[in-house]
């Protein structure tokens, strides 16, 4: 397919100029020129082809790109604090917020939608056209050098066809256009559409499904990190829904496009009821599995349904064919007394995917082999996790008629399947087989009324092990990279597939909760405008998160650049409703001091409108304030030696006191009329009882604790503490007493001496 007539019949008219001269640098390969191969191509020639693909278009093609989405952005913070505007408070009523300003304003959202998608529809056209011209250059003049790796550097360091950007930006104006349609349509019950992650139905259930890349570096931790919360299943190789001891299954996914490649491009450029048709075994064709014919279907809205049925090999290229009706499994469903509307709904399922393979004339044109890993309690289907590891994907085509890699009158590749081929197919043309460098994760949740999702998922979705990719598809991806020649336009993550997907942990913590930050911010203004609580908003940021430690500066740098002036009579009451958690939501007319209390911790603040809010704030409806703690529900378990280690140290304490009382009674009884020995005793018989009574406190107190299963600290160093600088006082001053009664009795017996001797010398 002429690429250079499919980027003049999609380009932009307001940006024409904008998109990558293609024709040029053809012309710079001499690819449209009659000159003679001989003619050699110079050094001068490279550097002027390199020069002006590197440094001129590409630069041309990414400023434009990186101004444009900035200009986007600025406008969608444009509509948003609109938005905000609209939203009442206590003195504007809801219905000041008039239908004709919202209008005006989805209008101006309209806009900004279509300008995105014409943006991404340009960065994907350059994108192939760069790739294109650069296979184009190595195939005609890349004798000395190849620019094709370079340039998938270049697009990658440049952003170009990457969706990481767009993500926020879509993901802010799905919010706006729920809450202006919520407003202007009260009966809608439409949730906001989350762009990371897609829904699809299953037997009427419907799941949300998240997908993810996971380096072979990170694939260890992060089945270990799965496996501490579901199970491993292991399926048989006859079937999908038998559990045995064997390792994981090898899956084929044979995939039909038509020589156009329709399908693949609904897909990429996600047009309403994009389809995919695939036939998929476990294990080897040759062992007779079960085969399922499967249809999915992607919808406008973004869900997604499938439809399947089981089919024999024998009769799959006749039913592909249009030749046969799968009347055998019908009169087979029929003498096993089914009811006659699983019959229908058989036979209806077998008869429309038909239909729509002979219609669009499909075939198979690619499989993907792959080794999968499965997570799931048994019997519950509300969370289930697989990890598809040694990904390869094979040409099954018959598009060039001499050298078919598939024989036409087979429908699938006989000299894989008939030899048992495995990963990672060496023994087939190797420009025939891709292998795809990571893992894929997908984590599909059950969506139930009142269900939260566990924890532990969101705490995996948001590390730094894995890597979102929310519209990763490995039909897409395998098309795009095995007939890259046939097609026109390319997925945004190949680009992707050059940088390292490994993140630091430290710095994927703080942007999650940026985005959560974000997040609840865009939830509170929402919320405010039709006046719910803001139960989406109730995000905290984590005491380690970027948010938490500039919550103080951010808020003085907000209230400086925002400053109001409060009116002269206007009550001290008046507080906003919405949700102060970022300090960035100031009331009309109202200026908080920066420095008090209530402005830097919001539920701090002590007017009477803020407690009359606390004590007037109700639940939710349907939910009762608990009458106990939930870590106090259930019957008390406590294992023996908590109520042991209380009571032996009891014992120590009564000990204590039991020798303290001994020895204080020793001292009192034994010192007869001497007035310190008693004064001392007595005082020994205070600090024994003060040491029994503070044993017997702290028994009551600790048992009392170990009951409430409270979480407090049971050391307390006041006890052990007194009555240590008691004993020591009282042993001090034991000294001091004895040393002034031993002091005084030498002295005496000086002085006695001294008289005899005196009195003698007189006789």
């Amino acid at each position: 397919m002429r690429f250079g007539k499919t980027l003049r019949g999609s380009t932009y008219p307001p940006w024409r100029d904008e998109y990558m001269d293609y024709s040029k640098l053809k012309s710079m390969l001499r690819e449209n020129t009659g000159e003679d191969d001989d003619v050699p191509w110079t050094e001068d020639d490279e550097n002027r082809f390199c020069d002006e693909i590197f440094n001129v278009q590409l630069d041309k093609v990414s400023q434009f790109q990186a101004k444009t989405a900035s200009n986007l952005q600025q406008r969608a913070d444009t509509a948003f604090e609109k938005l905000r505007g609209l939203a009442p408070s206590d003195d504007k009523a809801k219905s000041d917020a008039t239908n004709a300003q919202l209008e005006e304003l989805r209008a101006e959202l309209d806009a900004i939608v279509n300008e995105v998608k014409e943006l991404k529809k340009y960065s994907s056209l350059n994108y192939t056209g760069f790739l294109k011209i650069a296979k184009k250059h190595d195939r005609r003049r890349g004798d000395r050098y190849k620019v094709r790796p370079m340039m998938r550097v270049s697009l990658s360091q440049h952003g170009l066809n990457s969706e990481q950007g767009y993500s926020p930006l879509l993901n802010k104006l799905s919010l706006m256009y729920y809450a202006i349609s919520q407003t202007l349509e009260t009966d809608n019950k439409q949730q906001p559409l989350d762009l990371e992650y897609q829904e699809e139905f299953h037997n009427g259930e419907r799941y949300t499904a998240h997908k993810f890349w996971i380096h072979p570096d990170n694939l260890l931790e992060v089945k270990t990190a799965i496996l501490r919360h579901l199970p491993a299943l292991v399926y048989s190789q006859q079937s999908a829904k038998e559990l045995d001891g064997n390792q994981d299954p090898k899956i084929t996914s044979l995939y039909f496009d038509n020589s156009k490649f329709d399908l693949y491009g609904r897909k990429v450029n996600r047009q309403s009821d994009a389809s995919s048709v695939r036939l998929r075994w476990y294990g080897h064709l040759n062992d007779k599995p079960d085969i399922m014919l499967e249809q999915k279907i992607i919808y406008e809205d973004g869900t997604s349904e499938e439809k399947k049925f089981g089919i024999k090999d024998k009769y799959t290229k006749q039913y592909l064919d249009g030749e046969y009706k799968m009347e055998k499994s019908i009169q087979k469903m029929e003498r096993q007394g089914q009811q006659n509307g699983s019959i229908d709904s058989f036979k209806a399922t077998a008869e429309e995917i038909q239909n729509f393979i002979v219609t669009n004339k499909l075939q198979p044109v690619m499989r993907a082999n792959y080794t999968r890993t499965a997570f799931q309690k048994p019997a519950d289907d509300r969370v289930r996790i697989s990890i598809d590891t040694d990904i390869a994907f094979i040409r099954e085509d018959t598009l060039d008629r001499d050298r078919p890699c598939r024989d036409p009158a087979e429908w699938h590749r006989t000299d894989i399947d008939n030899s048992n081929m495995t990963f990672p197919f060496k023994n087939i043309n190797q420009s025939e087989v891709s292998r795809f460098p990571y893992a894929v994760l997908e984590v599909k949740i059950k969506e139930e009324e009142g269900r939260k999702r566990p924890r532990w998922i969101d705490d995996l979705i948001a590390s730094h092990l894995v890597y979102a990719t929310p519209r990763f598809s490995k039909f897409v991806h395998g098309v795009a990279s095995l007939f890259e020649d046939f097609v026109n336009n390319l997925p945004f993550w190949l680009s992707d597939l050059e940088t390292d997907i490994r993140k630091d942990p430290q710095q994927a913590h703080e942007e999650e909760e940026q985005r959560k930050a974000r997040q609840a911010e865009d939830a509170q203004v929402v919320d405010s405008l039709l006046g719910t609580s803001a139960r989406r908003s109730s995000y905290r940021p984590a005491a380690s998160s970027p948010i938490a430690k500039s919550y103080l500066s951010e808020r003085a740098a907000l209230d400086a650049r925002a400053p109001r002036v409060r009116p002269a009579d206007e009550s001290s009451e008046v507080v906003d409703d919405a949700d102060d958690e970022y300090g960035d939501a100031e009331p009309s007319g109202l200026k908080r001091g920066y420095g008090t209390l209530s402005s830097v911790f919001p539920g701090f603040s002590l007017s009477r409108y803020a407690r009359n809010k606390r004590q007037k704030e109700q639940l939710p409806e349907g939910v009762t304030k608990p009458d106990v703690w939930l870590k106090n529900a259930g019957p008390l378990q406590i294992e023996p030696k908590v109520w042991l280690a209380n009571e032996r140290t009891f014992l120590k304490w009564q000990h204590i006191c039991v020798l303290l009382g001994s020895l204080a009674l020793g001292l009192y009884t034994a010192a007869g009329k001497n007035f310190v020995a008693e004064c001392m005793g007595i005082a020994y018989i205070a600090i024994a009882v003060m040491a029994g009574l503070w044993g017997n406190l702290m028994l009551r107190r600790r048992r009392q604790m170990i009951v409430e299963r409270s979480g407090k600290d049971f050391d307390n160093m006041i006890g052990p503490l007194a009555v240590s600088v008691a004993l020591m006082i009282a042993l001090i001053l034991n000294f001091v007493f004895a040393y002034k009664n031993a002091l005084g009795r030498f002295e005496a017996i000086t002085r006695n001496e001294t008289e005899t001797v005196f009195v003698g010398e007189l006789l």
